[in-house]
């Protein structure tokens, strides 16, 4: 290959093309000389972004530990599944060794009073055998069990699909004959072979497969001629063993061998189909794998039960050849599991001839002397063979799903026969040495059935040994697919192993051979042929693999590729935004921040360093301002964005610069004027757009659901299904496509989003999921907060997922598919206006969760992922908690009810969701309705046991204050309300410390064993083993005490508060003082112009003297809240002031216009004014508007137009105020605080999608009082319903609870524990009476107390397994590179593919890449005398540009990178520092240099690679087979005139050149049209001709 000079790779700081070229800068420089506002000398100084380390971080102690604990697993999945296979594989031939026929054994004689110089022996008797033959029976059946109840319980709570007849009859005659094949192997064959051949011989079960993986073999396939060789060796490897067993074994049943063997290997053929196989047999079996793949369990139902049939028919047909009376299996039954004789003889050894060996014979004793066998011995046996077989084959399973496969899986798997093998030679030596050395772990009886002789010499010498070794070769070879595996993190069972369970039997063979295969091999970028030239393809992605998937047919009935562009996953962020703070608002953008720079990291990646990563992404964020406009302060007509969308344009830089570490500023956005209001956009450093939407409540409807809706069809509806593409690429690109939904003030980190994607990858039917959400504040309220969040994530969310579904996945930070969104009654009905009482609690309180309702009624299922953290603010005051908190509890139960009301349709469409499922939410329904009267009793109670007051008085101590709260809620303001419930709350506080103490008392006096304490220290014990379990969230379970005091407060007072005000139906929350409207200024003077009329007018009660209160003030005035107000000595109120101050203030807001109008002109004076405006829409040219503002398109430099200097006449801009048009040249736009960006417009597609949107979704709502009369009446009334039916029900429970507290002694039921004993003494008789005192519970509270505890019970052990699940999914998320390969292949090469994301996150670092030394250590730890603080100043001072772009500080690191300038320590590449980071030497950049000089060529980034179409493979049509063996440079020689192909996938000029677009998920949508792309590339390519 050409050596690639360095001045060729080198970066041009001139160079400006478009948004689409690399060296865009997408940062403004503050350092640039040639803006307006130059930079001075004394104005250098900048502030440092603080540490990037904040709650979302995870500390170094925590990633040590956990890579520590992975490290721990690898060892731990390891050994168990060696071990465990090998006690399988060890036991079950122990078990086969007893079913011999007249099996003798020599015999310990230590215990036996036998001669010490005799040799003896014992004869198993033939009832011992049957027991044995149970027990292998029992072996072959618990696994078909473990099957049929697998299969009977997902076809009973889950979906299934009934079998095609010629699939069921494939898999009924293999099953069958495999089967059969097993039984004759192991009731016939092995009971005949030694323990070391009949190890050996389950090597050689691997036959059919063999044969099947060579006839599946395609041409396709990388190396496959060596693959066929490797395939013949290994068929000739397994056929071998069908002749030499035969002759090595004389016996009778040696015919039985050959076809036991290729019988049980047929068991595995639905692994070795290949639909691309050139056999049609084979590809007609392949698409019966896919049908089988949706109807196994259905068909195993009937399967399962099948097989244990026939096993035990084969067992008692083939123990017919064996046995004199096969019957006694049966008889013998009972009688074999029980003690019985073993006689004991002596071994004669009898001398023929003086050159002939002592051959031993047996003869009977003497005296007779017997051994007792032991009871059960061969049941025990048996339950360890099957005990080791499922732990086995459930850690085998672990470890492929967490990724560990290889080393945990694979080797072990290999190993376990040669380690059997080596275990029981060593065995079988030590005992022939010693007949009594295994004593004291097996009866004397009892061993397996060793080889005569000298075995482990003839092993070693043996020519049968090191046939064994090529078939255990040949058998790795055969299973070699599980040394490389490539299914997703967290697989399913059914994408990790094609049958249901394993064969206990050849438990290795069994997991090897059952572990699925991957369909589709690893493309290479050399491989990818795209020869689909569809002139319309927009969607052609060069980040990721191009992967040819199943055809599916297109409606005309032809069939349609599904592109490997298609299965991209693209992710959008979708935040929605009202009246957040500056830090909550810093957060969200820092988390989007961090996204784009790991996007950017993981697309540079692949673009440079060649590797393919299966979790790279696409992303694009779109925030959703509510009333994002507000009046203008100079001109009433006129609308300006309010001070929260100029919040967040000033604060995005600061995230920025937080993120990366350097002092930063974006581009200014550009601004688009749409139907709703307007949009800007930016494009973040790493080259993903960050779109915000500005909504004016007065065009478009406002509130969370509707930005909810706006986005939905926005990005799924005209976004995806207007793509002009197949409907079958439309589907898969919809089940890749996930909605991200955050708040305004989330934060979270890349790991957190991708943990959701795993589960997303893993379940194609999940719709929704969430992660942990941590709440983030101070104070009293924040610690009450973090305890509840902590609960309700460690128990609740962790049932719901184990059990059933997640009922709310929260809008803070939740993923959603797609395709799910856009399944019928789901989006469409989320756009459901609320016109009925029902619909404003359950569909605009909680919209969150009644999105999740409406996916969960159609059938997807909602899981939560602990692993995923992400931190919102949560509520710091009282009365913002219990609004907050107002709004939740009532939509929870609306929707709760709707999904338990519509249970049986939920349950009969969705597979996740069950009856007992159901049955648990409604307990926990009832839990909720009748929680205040539960509450209201252990007031009662603890008062009681606190105070030692009688019931009644306690009763009437805690009725009153409540029933009083209640009237409060009724009659007064929400104010007054929160107030007294902030008293009553620090009151109950007090009172629950005070039962505290009693309840101690009490428990002390009762003892642990009353129902009371048992219930506290389970409650108690649940939290703190959950804590335990959460490490990272321990401190959580701190504020518990301060839980325990809010109780009263948090489930009896808020539960009233919520309740009563339910006919509120405002947010509450983040209310702030805004701008009114120009409407609703004009409908305020409206009501004031009636006020005044009225007054002007007196009525009847004025004419008598009884009315105009208002008019009159008095010198005594007393007054209660709002109930009355009294006043004394009246006088007429004087009008005199009204008058006045109204009369200023009109000559105030005259003097305002006429100074804004100066203003404004004085500003516009000062602009250049276009002498001939032709105003477009969507044109690409420059557009001025009539004020002087001037629209760049993106080919001009941004300061030219505002820095331009005309002699043009400036007389028009004194002209009368201009007429102005919302979608062309709207006031906002001229904002000076939305800064200096261009100006752009909407496509006419999409300015009509919004438009019809509007028109028929997005409407703003009129405010019709007549309406809002009746909603608020139904309000009212819906409230009082509820409030009734709450009351009574809790009135009814406290009422037969109390009254059967107050009779227990007549009604009760004795507690068992807990039993106190008194023993009286009585001198007068001598007597001694003993009394027995119970606890007493009465029937209710017996009934509650085993309903809460079942439900606690539930939980935890929800809590157990979903903890498992949490530390699956971490560990599979963990990389450990000393595990990924073998050590040998751990090259400078396979280095970079481990770490290439790393690698690139380095190599596109911001900070440091414009200083030339000491660029990666921060000032912080420097000592004071070695900061250069004035050389860096000048530094600053004269620099030019700055980059702001991840894509241009990877190319100039990248493009630096040379490893002969380091060894002399050159200081030519200053951009190369950090590099150290990597924890790689100089061989590692030597292998970067030379990816990159492969990569590159000698011009430019020229790799063919991730899906882009072929320019090479289209002109010379097929690709040839020698391609491999080119070089790069001859291929791709970077003349586009010359004979060279340039690749049209990585070139920069490419899209230009071809006239398509490379159209990337944020461009669609965000030009004119598509055409407009074409006409662009034209302009492009002809300026770049004549440049």
């Amino acid at each position: 290959m050409a050596p690639v000079s360095r001045n060729d790779l080198q970066l041009s700081d001139d160079e400006s093309d478009e948004d689409n070229d690399e060296k865009t800068p997408l940062v403004e420089n503050p350092y640039d000389k040639n803006r307006k506002e130059e930079l001075k000398g004394w104005d250098v100084f900048i502030v440092t972004p603080p540490e990037e380390e904040d709650e979302t971080a995870t500390s170094k102690a925590i990633d040590i530990t956990l890579k520590l604990m992975k490290i721990f697993v690898y060892l731990v999945t390891f050994s168990v599944v060696i071990i465990s296979a090998v006690i399988a594989k060890g036991s079950f031939l122990f078990m086969t060794s007893h079913m011999r026929e007249s099996k003798s054994l020599p015999v310990c004689r230590r215990g036996l009073g036998l001669d010490r110089d005799k040799d003896y022996e014992v004869v198993l008797p033939t009832i011992q055998r049957v027991a044995w033959i149970w027990g292998v029976f029992f072996v072959l059946v618990i696994p078909e069990c473990f099957a049929l109840f697998r299969s009977f319980r997902i076809c009973v709570f889950k979906s299934y699909k009934k079998p095609k007849l010629l699939s069921f009859l494939s898999v009924f005659i293999a099953e069958t004959l495999s089967t059969v094949g097993l039984c004759l192997l192991v009731f016939i064959v092995l009971p005949e072979l030694d323990v070391i051949k009949a190890a050996m011989l389950t090597n050689c079960v691997c036959f059919v497969p063999g044969v099947l993986s060579l006839l599946a073999r395609n041409k396709d396939e990388t190396r496959r001629p060596l693959k066929v060789v490797f395939d013949m060796m290994a068929i000739i490897f397994q056929g071998s063993a069908l002749a030499v067993w035969p002759i090595t074994e004389s016996g009778p049943q040696a015919w039985a061998i050959p076809v036991s063997i290729i019988l049980v290997s047929m068991k595995w053929w639905e692994n070795y189909m290949d639909k691309k196989s050139p056999l049609s047999l084979i590809r007609k079996l392949s698409y019966v794998k896919e049908d089988l793949r949706k109807s196994r369990y259905f068909s195993y139902v009937f399967i399962s039960i099948w097989k244990m049939i026939l096993i035990i028919c084969a067992m008692f047909g083939f123990l017919n050849l064996t046995m004199e009376n096969a019957t006694l299996i049966f008889k013998g039954f009972s009688a074999s599991f029980r003690s019985n004789p073993i006689t004991v003889q002596e071994i004669r050894r009898t001398v023929l001839l003086a050159n002939m060996p002592d051959i031993p014979t047996a003869s009977p004793l003497d005296e007779q002397v017997f051994i007792t066998s032991t009871a059960m011995a061969p049941i025990h046996i048996a339950m360890i063979q099957i005990s080791a077989a499922l732990i086995c084959y459930v850690f085998a399973k672990f470890a492929c799903k967490i990724c560990i496969q290889g080393f945990s899986f694979a080797f072990p798997i290999s190993l376990t026969i040669p380690v059997s093998i080596s275990m029981l030679i060593a065995a079988c030596g030590i005992r022939a040495e010693d007949e009594c050395f295994f004593e004291s772990f097996i009866p004397k009886y009892l061993f397996w059935t060793c080889p005569q002789g000298n075995f482990l010499q003839e092993f070693v010498s043996d020519k049968f040994a090191w046939i064994w070794l090529l078939w255990l070769l040949s058998q790795t070879w055969i299973a070699v697919h599980i040394w490389t595996p490539k299914c997703e993190r967290l697989a399913s069972t059914e994408k990790l192993f094609v049958n249901p369970m394993y064969v206990g039997a050849l438990i290795d063979q069994s997991l090897a051979m059952n572990r699925r295969r991957d369909d589709e091999g690893e493309i290479k970028s050399e491989e990818i042929d795209l020869e689909n030239k569809d002139d319309n393809d927009i969607s052609q992605y060069y980040e990721t693999i191009s992967i040819r998937s199943e055809e599916s047919s297109s409606p005309s009935g032809k069939s349609v590729p599904v592109k490997g562009s298609d299965h991209i996953t693209r992710i959008y962020a979708c935040a929605t935004m009202w009246h957040e703070t500056a830090e909550e608002m810093l957060q969200m953008l820092k988390s989007v921040l961090r996204m784009d720079e790991d996007q950017s990291a993981r697309r540079n990646a692949q673009k440079y360093l060649r590797i393919v990563d299966p979790d790279y992404y696409e992303f694009e964020v779109h925030v959703f301002f509510d009333d994002a406009y507000e009046l203008c302060d100079g001109d009433d007509e006129e609308m300006v964005v309010n001070r929260f969308v100029k919040q967040m344009i000033q604060i995005i830089d600061t995230a920025a610069s937080n993120v990366h570490q350097c002092n930063i500023k974006l581009k200014p956005p550009k601004k688009v004027p749409t139907p709703y209001g307007g949009k800007l956009i930016w494009t973040m450093p790493g080259k993903n757009k960050l779109i915000a939407h500005l909504k004016d409540k007065m065009k478009i409807r406002h509130r969370k659901r509707w930005s909810q809706v706006m986005y939905m069809y926005y990005l799924l509806g005209h976004r995806l299904m207007e793509l002009p593409m197949d409907v079958n690429r439309k589907a898969t690109m919809a089940e890749n496509t996930f909605v991200l939904a955050l708040d305004g003030d989330i934060n979270f980190r890349p790991h957190a989003v991708q943990l959701l994607v795993d589960l997303m990858k893993k379940n194609r039917n999940l719709g929704a999921a969430c992660g942990r959400i941590h709440p983030v504040g101070a104070g009293p309220m924040v610690w009450y907060q973090k305890f509840e969040y902590a609960i309700g994530h460690w128990l609740q969310k962790a049932t719901e997922h184990m059990i059933g579904c997640v009922l709310c996945s929260p809008g803070c930070f939740s993923l959603f598919r797609a395709k799910s969104l856009m399944d019928d009654n789901v989006m469409k009905r989320y756009t459901t206006t609320s016109d009925e009482a029902r619909h404003y609690v359950q569909y605009d309180q909680g919209e969150d969760r009644w999105l999740c309702t409406l996916l969960l009624q159609r059938g997807y299922r909602v899981e939560y992922s602990a692993a995923s953290d992400a931190y919102t603010h949560c509520p710091e005051g009282f009365g913002e908690f219990y609004t907050q908190r107002r709004r939740w509890a009532p939509s929870t139960m609306a929707n709760i009810m709707d999904l338990l009301g519509d249970y049986k349709a939920t349950i009969a469409i969705n597979d996740n969701i069950s009856f007992p499922y159901i049955i648990y939410q409604g307990m926990l329904m009832v839990g909720t309705v009748l929680g205040p009267g539960t509450i209201f009793l252990m007031l009662v109670g603890a008062m009681v046991a606190a105070f030692k007051i009688s019931n009644w008085y306690s009763f009437y101590y805690n009725i009153i204050p409540i029933l009083l709260f209640m009237v409060i809620c009724f009659i007064f303001k929400n104010d007054i309300q929160i107030l007294v419930a902030q008293i009553m709350s620090a009151a109950y506080a007090l009172f629950m410390m005070a039962v505290l103490v009693g309840t101690s008392i009490q428990l002390s006096e009762d003892g642990v064993g009353s129902p009371s304490a048992i219930f506290l220290i389970a409650l108690s014990g649940s939290f703190f083993i959950a804590a335990v379990l959460h490490p990272q969230e321990f401190w959580c379970v701190v504020p518990g005490l301060l839980y325990f005091l809010s109780i009263p407060s948090m489930y009896l007072l808020l539960i009233i508060y919520s309740l009563i005000n339910l006919n509120v139906v405002t947010w509450g929350t983040r209310e702030v003082q805004t701008k009114k409207t120009k409407k609703e200024l004009e409908e305020e003077k409206k009501e004031q112009e009636e006020l005044l009329k009225k007054k002007k007018n007196p009525d009847l009660l004025s004419f008598l003297g009884l009315g105009g209160g208002d008019n009159e003030e008095g010198s005594i005035t007393l007054s209660l809240a709002n109930l009355f107000t009294c006043k004394f000595f009246t006088y007429p109120k004087s009008n005199e002031d009204k008058v006045h101050l109204l009369q200023i203030s009109e000559q105030l807001e005259q003097v305002n216009k006429k100074i804004s109008n100066l203003e404004r002109q004085l500003e516009l004076s000062r602009v250049v004014l276009p002498r001939n405006r032709k105003p477009s829409i969507g044109g690409r040219g420059s557009v001025r508007s009539e004020a002087g503002l001037n629209v760049v398109n993106e080919n001009d430099i941004e300061n030219e137009a505002f820095n331009s200097d005309s002699d043009g006449d400036h007389s028009e801009a004194l002209e009368s105020k201009q007429e102005r048009d919302d979608l062309i040249n709207p006031y906002w736009i001229e904002d000076k605080d939305l800064k200096r960006g261009e100006v752009e417009y909407l496509s006419p597609a999409e300015m009509t999608f919004w438009k019809d949107l509007i028109e028929k979704y997005l409407f703003p709502l009129d405010s019709n009082k007549e309406q809002q009369a009746r909603v608020a009446s139904e309000l009212k009334e819906l409230r009082n319903k509820v409030v009734f039916g709450f009351f009574m029900f809790n009135a009814l429970f406290i009422l037969i609870v109390f009254l059967m507290q107050l009779n227990k002694d007549l009604l009760h039921w004795d507690w068992p524990l807990g039993v106190k004993t008194n023993i009286t003494y009585i001198p007068e008789t001598s007597e001694v009476r003993i009394d027995k005192e119970y606890l007493q519970l009465e029937p209710i509270g017996l009934v509650f107390a085993v309903f809460f505890a079942l439900i606690l019970v539930i939980q935890f052990t929800a809590m157990l397994f979903h903890r498992f699940g949490t530390l699956s999914h971490i560990m599979a998320s963990i990389e450990l590179g000393c595990f990924n390969q073998k050590v040998e292949d751990i090259s400078d090469d396979a280095f970079i593919d481990r770490n290439a994301i790393q690698i690139a996150k380095q190599l596109q670092r911001l900070r440091g890449i414009d200083d030339d030394e000491k660029s990666e250590d921060s000032t912080y730890g420097d000592r004071l005398a070695r900061r250069k603080t004035i050389q860096n100043l000048e530094k600053r001072k004269n620099q030019k540009n700055r980059i702001g772009t991840l894509d241009v500080a990877f190319r100039k690191r990248f493009m630096n990178i040379n490893v002969q300038e380091s060894e002399l320590k050159v200081a030519a590449t200053p951009v190369l520092s950090g590099l150290h980071r990597l924890g790689r030497n100089r061989e590692t950049l030597r292998a970067l240099e030379v990816r990159r000089n492969h990569i590159l060529g000698n011009g430019g980034p020229k790799m063919e690679t991730l899906g882009a179409k072929n320019d090479y493979v289209l002109r010379n049509g097929n690709r040839s087979r020698t391609m491999e063996s080119r070089r790069i440079d001859e291929i791709f020689s970077g003349r586009p005139n010359g004979n060279g192909n340039v690749n049209m996938a990585m070139s920069d000029e490419s899209d230009m050149e071809s006239g398509r677009g490379n159209v990337r998920m944020e461009k669609f949508g965000s030009r004119n049209s598509l055409a407009s792309y074409r006409e662009e590339s034209e302009t492009t390519r002809r300026r770049q001709s004549h440049i």
